[in-house]
């Protein structure tokens, strides 16, 4: 998936895509559409989706409690 931002407002069968607004599209598509008078291409690289994505770890800050002993 490639991302596009438009440039013109564009109304079709499939609903109205507006100037400014950016839009997700198979590569192909999107560089057909991103030819600089209606759009052009923001974003080459892949979308990530949440399955993609490893889980984050981080170190958990120790407790700074002290126990005090009473002799």
């Amino acid at each position: 998936m490639a991302r596009i931002r438009m440039l013109t407002s564009v109304a079709g069968a499939d609903g109205v895509w507006h100037a400014g607004e950016e839009r997700d599209l198979p590569g192909d598509q999107a560089t057909e559409w991103a030819d600089g008078v209606r759009a052009v291409l923001v974003r080459a690289e892949p979308v990530e989706t949440p399955e993609s994505l490893a889980p984050e770890r981080t170190a958990r800050k120790r407790s700074s409690r002290r126990e005090t002993r009473t002799a």
